[in-house]
């Protein structure tokens, strides 16, 4: 999601007598970096060829799938189907934020007093059974997730209004407020066929093929293993210059593999043709031998200038251990990154510092004259370190120790009414401080292992249990754990989706982002003001307010982030000169990359 106040609509969009004029692409800016009637994006090569085979691994963490709706409550969707098969009536580009281009929509343009967004199909939109894309499909689209879909889902649409169907060819949505990220957050919505599950519950629909309009069908698959996905040689939208050059492959493949190790030496073999690696020492150690000195294998860092955002060991609220700000800052204290990344990480890391990390949102030092405006009217509600310098991550490395920082780490147990005796960090009440750290990744179980160890020695009794992704994803949705290992994703300009996530209205909603169970009325209002701001500079202050609010919360244990993405690849594909500035990089490569050579 993106975000904005008093957004431009580009191409004029707004003339001299106030009324508003309908435009090929709308930022949130105030000028896109490519004009009415551009081509392609400059990171695609529009000449790439056509044809070839792609064979991958399950992307995340999802060893599995049982259904095809990516937009349900229940069940792991498959793997590719999302961005395969679904399209939104505008997309955006990967080279600037809070800008998108036309796709299904062929204009869009928002009303004089910003309160709507109507949107024009393209009349060449079809969907994959031939039908044309009609607006009636656009509401139905729209309608059915509000009511059906999953409640991240509904959070993110819950600031519009309606749906109206202009004509034929013309849908309008109308907003409840004036928050000027909903132009965005419309040109988002994903469309589907009112065919797709006539006649049955939205989310009971399974393992039917949606009727959608993108530029891959479902070839075959085999339920929880693999799926292919075919080119459909009928699809539409070949010559829009949001989709040129892209989606080249005739075939994209998934195989499932049950664990990192599998999935590594499966690489190896030649069972797939690209891994994104997340473990550093798997990069480091792992991706050698005489494939990679030949040639056959590729290996590659490839630079984004993506936020890193939050990630952490993170702590659900709800359960009473974690009610104290003290315990949750102890938690920390535990942490030794420095021992991480010499003897784990191999020096590949940096410690993240900040929910907006790596970009010009994260707070540092002591507020500014605009964050205190947001703040001091607060105060009341904030802890006073808010209005000091913002929290700097605990170090092991001289004249700091572990030592030192657990020592601290037992005094604010000790503070908070937690004390080590008969072999235990207990309560008064004799009740040991038990904790059990849930995840889905089995490469990830040495790391906590070193985390837990320190926990221990605080007197901690630790479960440190690891399930497949399905179990731990219900787990997740139903709030039913006390930390978890989780990657809240990147942030460039941070919108609507903040609601979802540290909303006090988002903690009580099962399946929401908000794992924290976060509620707190300043949160709240900061939150508001995120979403709120009209410039650059607003929205610098208010995330900055916002991040430094939740560093004192202490409701993560921050890990670390790279720079870069680490990639390997069979070397047989062509790869377009210019790299986008943000992107993750399997959907890069599926999108961007063609076939030179055979398999």
């Amino acid at each position: 999601m993106r975000k904005f106040l008093f957004p431009i609509l580009l191409v004029s969009m707004v003339s001299a007598s106030g009324s508003a004029l309908a435009a090929h692409a709308f930022s949130l800016y105030g000028t896109s970096k490519y004009p009415e009637g551009f081509k392609h994006f400059d990171y695609v090569n529009p000449d790439a060829p056509r044809g070839g085979e792609l064979f991958l691994a399950n992307p995340d963490r999802r060893t599995s799938f049982d259904k095809f709706n990516p937009f349900s409550f229940k069940g792991v969707s498959a793997a590719g189907v999302s961005n395969l098969m679904f399209e939104t009536l505008a997309v955006g580009s990967s080279d600037e934020v809070a800008t998108i281009y036309g796709l299904l929509a062929e204009d869009m343009q928002l009303a004089p007093d910003r309160m709507s967004m109507t949107f024009r199909l393209n009349p060449k939109a079809k969907f994959n059974n031939g039908d044309p894309v009609t607006a009636a499909d656009v509401k139905h689209s729209f309608d059915t997730l509000v009511a059906k879909g999953a409640p991240s889902i509904k959070i993110t649409f819950a600031e519009i209004k309606q749906c109206v169907v202009i004509d034929e060819r013309t849908v309008r949505f109308d907003f409840k407020s004036l928050n000027h990220e909903l132009p965005l957050i419309a040109g988002g919505v994903p469309v589907f066929s009112r065919k797709w599950g006539r006649n049955t519950d939205f989310d009971k629909i399974q393992l039917e093929a949606p009727i959608a309009t993108g530029p891959y069908l479902i070839d075959r698959y085999d339920v929880g293993r693999s799926i292919s996905f075919r080119r459909n040689p009928n699809y539409w939208g070949d010559d829009v210059p949001a989709r040129r050059g892209m989606f080249n492959f005739e075939r994209i493949n998934y195989q499932f593999y049950k664990d990192d190790v599998a999935r590594l030496e499966a690489f190896k073999a030649g069972e797939f043709d690209v891994v994104v690696e997340y473990s550093a020492k798997n990069w480091a150690r792992s991706y050698v031998g005489p494939k990679f000195e030949s040639g056959e294998i590729i290996k590659r860092d490839m630079k984004h200038s993506n936020g890193a955002g939050m990630q952490g060991f993170m702590m659900n609220l709800r359960k009473p251990q974690f009610r104290d700000v003290r315990v949750r800052k102890a938690l920390n204290l535990a942490l030794d990154f420095e021992w991480m990344n010499r003897q784990l990480f191999y020096y590949q890391y940096k410690r993240i510092y900040s929910f907006f990390n790596n970009s010009e949102l994260a707070a540092t030092g002591t507020p500014t004259a605009d964050e205190l405006k947001l703040l001091e009217p607060l105060r009341a509600q904030l802890d006073p370190a808010v209005f000091g310098p913002a929290p700097v991550q605990p170090v092991t490395t001289a004249p700091s120790s572990l030592r030192a920082n657990l020592v601290q780490a037992k005094a604010l147990f000790k503070e908070a009414g937690w004390e080590y005796r008969d072999g235990a960090l207990r309560n008064a009440k004799g009740e040991p401080f038990t904790l059990e750290i849930i995840d889905d990744q089995g490469a990830m179980s040495r790391i906590i292992s070193v985390y837990v160890r320190n926990l221990q020695k605080l007197g901690i009794q630790v479960n440190q249990r690891t399930s497949d992704f399905a179990l731990i994803q219900r787990r997740m949705q139903e709030f039913d754990f006390e930390m978890t290992s989780l990657n809240l994703g990147a942030f460039t300009s941070p919108g609507n989706e903040l609601f979802d996530m540290y909303s006090s209205s988002a903690a009580d909603e099962k399946g929401s982002s908000n794992i924290w169970g976060l509620k707190d009325p300043a949160v709240d209002k900061l939150v508001a003001a995120v979403v709120a701001a009209t410039t650059w500079k607003d929205l610098v202050s208010a995330s900055r307010a916002l991040d430094r609010v939740l560093l004192h919360k202490h409701i993560a244990v921050p890990h670390w982030f790279s720079g870069t993405h680490r990639v390997a690849y069979r070397n047989r594909f062509g790869i377009p000169k210019v790299v986008p500035l943000y992107y993750q990089a399997d959907g890069y490569v599926i999108s961007t990359w063609w076939q030179t050579g055979p398999r």
